[in-house]
């Protein structure tokens, strides 16, 4: 029941000839009672960290095929042979390819109701792929995916880690929203060619990072260019320069150029990735320095406060 100064009256306006006549509308009273401000929607409650993680990485692309998880492997195995303590989380549920190019299929065990992550090549896993191999394919819904990302964040046994690595799906879809909306991530790098329809979809990735407030480590030109067998000629296939440009017009790092290396795509296929070799290896020495880009990055952006701005 309303209370006599809560009352609404209808008040039927005759319409002027020629005009439509349309439905009468409520219009509060006068004597009702003083008008609310609407309420203001609650604050996001603040992301929690993940005990025992110091960074966490995000290695995203804004469309598939431009070599995302070749780069997210070989920089997690490169960070682990500088004798760094890594993680890598497969947060690409529908195409998990962790498991294949780090050559295993183990099944992850529980611990008193936790999940204890596989080891491979000094690295620390967690895939989809371990819970759900073969060819069956994965067919969830958004709740689904938050669901399963936060259990791979927190309720695995990641113990004391430098780095977690976490593979995003291309895209800026539910699964990116979920991580970011949940975990404070240290920064993100983004993968990319040197094609305009690759540089695009990554134009959109940044652009989604920055307006979700997460640090842009930097973008990193895979595929960049080819060096002939015989010739040792330099054959750009897919342009030249295109990653580099968009990241100074963005105004973020650009990280590095990847060739398109047969030996890469080799050492992915066989479980064996390239940057298990010496970090002298002119294959691996390219993963190892983008390691220690990354790692100068995370230091930056972990220097860098929130702006205070004292007017008079």
């Amino acid at each position: 029941m309303l209370k006599a100064s809560e009352k609404v009256s209808r008040r039927f306006v005759p319409p002027k000839r020629g005009a439509r006549r349309v439905r009468s509308s409520l219009i509060p009273s006068r004597g009702m009672g003083p008008q609310h401000p609407p309420q203001v929607p609650p604050q996001a409650p603040p992301k929690q960290p993940i005990p025992g993680v110091q960074h966490l990485v995000a290695v995203g692309s804004g469309k598939g095929g431009v070599g995302k998880t070749t780069v997210a492997v070989n920089l997690a195995i490169s960070l682990a042979q500088m004798g760094r303590r890594v993680g890598l989380l497969d947060a690409d549920v529908y195409g998990p390819n962790v498991p294949l190019m780090m050559g295993t299929q183990e099944t992850p065990h529980g611990v008193a109701e936790r999940i204890r992550p596989v080891v491979s090549h000094g690295v620390k896993l967690m895939s989809m792929g371990f819970l759900n191999p073969g060819d069956k394919p994965l067919v969830w819904r958004g709740p689904m995916l938050h669901s399963v990302i936060q259990q791979f964040l927190r309720n695995v046994e990641w113990g004391e880690l430098d780095y977690l690595v976490i593979d995003l799906p291309p895209g800026t879809g539910d699964v990116a929203l979920s991580l970011i909306q949940s975990a404070p991530l240290s920064g993100a790098v983004i993968v990319t060619t040197p094609s305009d329809v690759s540089l695009e979809d990554a134009r959109k990735a940044v652009n989604m990072f920055q307006q979700v407030r997460v640090p842009i480590l930097g973008m990193v030109e895979n595929m960049s260019y080819l060096i002939a067998p015989v010739s040792g000629e330099r054959i750009d296939v897919f342009g030249h320069g295109g990653g580099k440009r968009t990241a100074e017009a963005m105004n973020i790092a650009f990280l590095c150029e990847l060739a398109l290396d047969p030996d890469v795509r080799i050492g992915g296929d066989s479980g064996k990735p390239v940057s298990i070799r010496d970090a002298k290896d002119p294959h691996a020495a390219p993963f190892r320095a983008l390691a220690e880009r990354i790692e100068q990055r995370c230091r930056e952006e972990a220097k860098v406060g929130p702006e205070i701005t004292i007017e008079d």
